[in-house]
């Protein structure tokens, strides 16, 4: 079975420099942004020249490649920057788990970058007026009513409780549970909002929208420049402490916890051995560092190789999702538990989300620290947050630090 495919190819793109955009969120006209930002850099976009809806399945990364080579070989391309993320690009974001369906990529009409001292904006089909004028300008979300989602809290600790206990009794060496909670707003929610809140306030996140999904990941799943890769594996969290002391002693409690130390293995371990078939050369640091993030404290691991031959930034995705540092280990026995004991459809939440080009180039982390908004009623969303499970984790703890997890977008929806 094909995806399920509305485009019209082929495609007319053309890609012109501009003047630096400056803030890039701001220069979304309309809501319905779609958006990749690091460090102030990145690209948003808007309007639908082409969309695909993905079936679950163990090849759906196949067949979004087979879809977009379509798309992208029979159009006719006029791209004088040739950077990555000029030409036509398609945002994408896949469900978390394979079997589900509901992963979905866009071509947008309209794409402004910015990187490495270069500005751009590509538009594809024939223009119609200014791009940028501000048609709708973003309103701040008013009036938030905030409920449990599918669990509450005692309930949840109770799943983690199960959890350890399946652990312990050998069955496998750790699982990642996710919680999600609901919000309800007086007027519909602007993705530009929160997107400007976001990149504000967490800078050295990947700040990103697609298709109502928003969020700020801290995990670099993959980024492919050419035959160059880069990931960042993250797992082990604490939350922040009140001083710069506290932090430091918490930073140092991360790096010493057999715990942590461990749940950062499995994840670090499961991009070694992912990768390892695929490069020519692999580096994996033997040691995690710290990664300190406004809200919490990572354990982390930067990952860079090179390629052993010509792969889409998809491919690689298909080999590492889904990752110990957000499913577990092993896999098979992982996900069965989360099925089991969370009790919700985690959507694509967790799930690879990100952006490529036409050259097979692209960044792609996984969709943590996020809110999803509701296709039926844009004024409600759900936030989601999730921890590693291992054999000597503590609900209550567990718990603690999934609340610390939801501070990003709870942030940004209150302002």
């Amino acid at each position: 079975m094909k995806p399920a495919v509305d485009s019209p190819p082929p495609l007319t793109v053309r890609t012109v420099p501009v003047p630096d955009p400056g803030d890039l969120p701001a220069r979304l006209p309309h809501p319905d942004a779609l958006a990749w930002i690091h460090h102030g850099e990145g690209i948003v976009a808007w309007g639908q020249a082409a969309r695909t809806t993905i079936p679950g399945g163990p090849d759906r990364f196949t067949r979004a490649r087979a879809w977009l080579d379509d798309l992208f070989t029979t159009a006719h391309i006029d791209d004088p920057l040739g950077l990555p993320g000029t030409g036509p690009v398609a945002f994408g974001s896949f469900t978390f788990d394979p079997a589900a369906p509901g992963s979905v990529l866009i071509v947008p009409r309209h794409i402004l970058g910015r990187r490495d001292g270069h500005a751009w904006l590509t538009t594809i089909g024939e223009p119609t007026g200014d791009p940028l004028t501000l048609a709708h300008p973003p309103t701040p979300p008013t009036g938030l009513r905030w409920s449990d989602g599918t669990l509450t809290a005692p309930a949840w600790q109770h799943a983690v409780a199960t959890a350890v206990q399946r652990i312990r009794h050998g069955r496998l060496g750790k699982t990642v549970l996710a919680r999600d909670l609901t919000v309800q707003a007086a007027q519909p929610i602007d993705p530009r909002v929160l997107l400007d809140r976001l990149t504000t306030r967490y800078p050295a996140c990947f700040t990103f929208a697609v298709d109502g999904l928003i969020g700020a990941t801290p995990e670099l799943l993959i980024r492919r420049t050419g035959d160059h890769i880069d990931s960042l594996v993250l797992a082990g969290t604490l939350p922040r402490g009140a001083t710069p002391a506290d932090d430091h002693a918490r930073a140092q409690r991360l790096l010493n916890s057999p715990k942590d130390r461990r749940e950062h293995a499995y994840a670090a371990d499961m991009v070694r051995d992912a990768l390892t078939p695929l490069c020519a050369d692999l580096h994996v640091p033997h040691q995690p560092e710290i990664l300190t993030l406004p809200n919490v404290i990572h354990l982390a691991s930067p990952v860079h190789g090179t390629l052993d031959k010509e792969r889409s930034v998809l491919d690689v995705l298909a080999a590492l999702h889904p990752t110990p540092a957000v499913c577990g280990t092993p896999t098979g026995p992982a996900l069965d538990l989360i099925r089991e004991l969370e009790a919700m459809d985690r959507g694509r939440y967790a799930g690879p989300v990100g952006w490529i080009d036409a050259t097979g180039d692209g960044e792609w982390g996984i969709a943590l620290r996020c809110a999803e908004l509701d296709p039926a009623d844009p004024t409600r969303a759900r936030l989601f947050a999730g921890c590693g499970i291992v054999a000597d984790s503590d609900p209550a703890a567990e718990l603690a630090e999934a609340q610390a997890k939801f501070r990003p977008m709870r942030e940004a929806l209150q302002g």
